[in-house]
């Protein structure tokens, strides 16, 4: 069990009971405006981000190899398309785990990441094979 999901809730129980044993339900109103305001706050940051990401093609980065020098294991799916101001394009079936999504600059190089649960667990950089001139030189 991820006890990290339990920590916000728990947090917000405790913080309405101590509101409400020092100022009673004026307390309670207090605790529950700072909830109310630190779940706005959540979902003006999504919100924003998902605007910017509307505003990219999908699966589209600036450049592959920075976001790969970028990442680290454990970030969220939302953190990696803030990074990338871009949706990934879906690469595994619909709504089964893990989730698979690629970016791709336009070099062709592009980044293949996975995520369990939201959370990236690996990803791999791929470049293009370079291409051969066909002309010997003199």
């Amino acid at each position: 069990m991820n006890y990290k999901n339990l920590l916000a809730p728990l947090a917000i129980v405790i913080l309405t009971i101590g509101a409400w044993r020092t100022m009673g339900w004026q307390g309670i109103a207090l605790a529950a405006g700072g909830v109310v305001m630190w779940i706005l706050l959540h979902f003006t940051r999504l919100m924003t981000i998902l605007k910017k990401a509307a505003n990219r093609p999908v699966g589209h980065v600036g450049s592959a190899v920075m976001l790969n020098a970028k990442l680290k294991k454990g970030v969220t799916l939302m953190h990696v398309i803030a990074m990338t101001r871009s949706l990934g394009q879906l690469q595994s079936p619909k709504d089964e785990q893990p989730e698979i999504f690629t970016w791709t600059d336009a070099g062709e190089s592009c980044v293949t990441c996975t995520f369990e649960g939201g959370k990236l667990t690996e990803w791999q950089l791929q470049r293009p094979a370079a291409q051969v001139d066909a002309k010997p030189q003199a």
